[in-house]
């Protein structure tokens, strides 16, 4: 540390947590839906017009699902290491 500086201190916390640890993942087939809805919207509903778009939204549709992911589990060792990491706490109480 350089002379004449102190080191940072945080505010006491209650819990060690992170928020939304688990994002969701989004559908592939989310892009050629919007495709095909686009298509859809600007040839109203012509299935000579859309029929590859909607041939791909189909492929994607009924091929396979991908694994599921594995939750994070950073909130569960934050709340491990919480008596380890918690400074110092008010005192209740009067001091007689």
């Amino acid at each position: 540390m350089a002379a004449g500086k102190t080191p940072m201190r945080l505010p006491p916390l209650k819990v060690l947590r992170v928020r939304n640890p688990n994002q969701k993942e989004t559908n592939p087939c989310l892009n050629v839906m919007s495709s095909v809805l686009a298509c859809w919207a600007s040839a109203g509903y012509n299935t000579a017009g859309c029929a590859a778009v909607e041939q791909a939204l189909r492929t994607c549709m009924d091929g396979p699902q991908p694994p599921p992911k594995r939750r994070n589990t950073i909130n569960y060792h934050l709340s491990r290491m919480q008596k380890q990491i918690g400074g110092p706490r008010k005192q209740t109480g009067s001091k007689a």
